[in-house]
């Protein structure tokens, strides 16, 4: 995975965030999950992958997205190639029964998450939150994907992710970005 010095990330603590190390001490998966130190401002997606020669085709996003029904709150985790958006007013808002489903504002995420911005991964998020994972993201060897903190990325199987509690893996999740 282009210049990443992965290590187990039970190795490295310091380099997650509180519940995704939770997370991880709790899963039989553990062993097949590494971490590797980046430099923070080189946390997004577009610059990570080249300054790490990290093909946008092994990197996904965890974006979350809710909407209201009722008066009541719906949130979920979203895992999609750094190649494609999601579909976030067509499967994603079907999927949680919402009339509207928007990205969950970063202030709001943050502070559900115990995660940093731009280091939300679905390890470790809350567990009534399903994980929607693209059929691409969960076919990867290893997907690179945040790690609750900006100064470190996790190599995980895609099978692991779609495997994770809470996870269900969704056809057309992930749109193809227009160009343009």
């Amino acid at each position: 995975m282009g210049r990443l010095a992965t290590e187990p990330a039970l190795s490295r603590p310091d380099l997650l965030a509180g519940p995704v190390k939770s997370a991880l001490e709790g899963s039989a998966a553990a062993g097949s999950v590494y971490v590797a130190p980046i430099d923070p401002s080189l946390a997004d997606t577009a610059e990570f992958c080249a300054a790490y020669d990290v093909s946008p085709a092994e990197s996904a996003n965890c974006v979350v997205v809710a909407g209201k029904r009722e008066g009541v709150s719906y949130v979920a985790a979203c895992m999609v190639l750094a190649t494609t958006r999601a579909d976030v007013n067509g499967v994603v808002r079907r999927l949680l029964g919402v009339r509207k489903a928007s990205f969950l504002p970063m202030a709001a995420a943050v502070e559900s998450t115990g995660m940093e911005y731009g280091g939300i991964t679905p390890l470790g998020l809350p567990a009534d939150w399903p994980i929607l994972v693209d059929p691409a993201v969960a076919a990867l060897p290893f997907a690179v994907v945040g790690s609750g903190v900006r100064g470190s990325k996790l190599a995980i199987p895609g099978s692991v992710l779609a495997a994770w509690p809470g996870a269900q893996v969704v056809d057309g999740l992930g749109r193809p970005v227009e160009q343009g």
